[in-house]
């Protein structure tokens, strides 16, 4: 018995060694890559981003959230933010006894440069089809398959119309999915996992992409609410 304890003890004390020289190893790549691209990078801990972006539910779950290596700048012509993400869930067995979850997670937020109405855009999964068949239906659009794959919400379903037209769909179609939102300034997007060094950039380029899809007829009216 005592064999088996300290054989656990050296196996946890190997786990925990091989992580942090993981960990380190990848702050190490981010940092190179923030640098190749002119960003900033910060691997502390802020706690602000579920104020700063209250608009987007990915950052407002569970307790003790925080962003750390974070990464900003410029970013064709957009403000960037790259960064992990912590928080945490609880749960209680059936003795009474609490168990703390450890959530993680990396996303990508570019400022958009117009004004923007929230949108939701996320892969679509087997609750939301049942969710379907007792009439909690989603946006639809022309393209069967782009409104099989994908649940789209919005208070302003002419919005959606205007953001997502035939090439936006194409476009996304053909990227890895993502959980999109908007909110009236800036786009968030994440697969829910921690992304690995190259994932930023190709998150960031769907954001930067769907972006510069959005038609000239709707910026402009964007910028003429603005009073622009």
């Amino acid at each position: 018995m005592e064999i088996i304890i300290v054989i656990a003890v050296v196996l946890f004390i190997v786990l925990a060694i091989f992580g942090a020289a993981q960990k380190r190893k990848r702050q190490q790549a981010l940092a190179a890559w923030v640098r190749a691209h002119g960003l900033s990078f910060d691997e502390s801990h802020d706690r602000s981003f579920d104020e700063r972006f209250p608009e987007f539910g990915c950052l407002r779950s569970g307790d003790n959230r925080y962003a750390y290596n974070i990464m900003q700048g410029a970013w064709d012509g957009r403000r960037f933010l790259g960064f992990d993400y912590h928080y945490e869930t609880e749960s209680t067995d059936s003795d009474g006894d609490k168990t703390t979850h450890h959530h993680y997670f990396s996303a990508v937020i570019l400022q958009a440069n117009i004004p923007l109405k929230p949108l939701s855009i996320r892969p679509e999964n087997i609750f939301d089809k049942i969710g379907g068949f007792f009439g909690f239906d989603d946006i639809d659009f022309e393209s069967a398959e782009f409104s099989r794959k994908f649940m789209v919400k919005s208070s302003d379903r002419k919005w959606a119309y205007d953001v997502i037209h035939t090439r936006t769909m194409e476009f996304l179609l053909a990227q890895p999915k993502h959980n999109i939102e908007f909110d009236t300034a800036h786009v968030i997007a994440t697969t829910g996992r921690v992304f690995k060094v190259e994932d930023y950039e190709r998150t960031v380029g769907l954001i930067d992409g769907m972006l510069d899809l959005i038609p000239d007829y709707v910026r402009k009216q964007q910028l003429e609410g603005l009073g622009a």
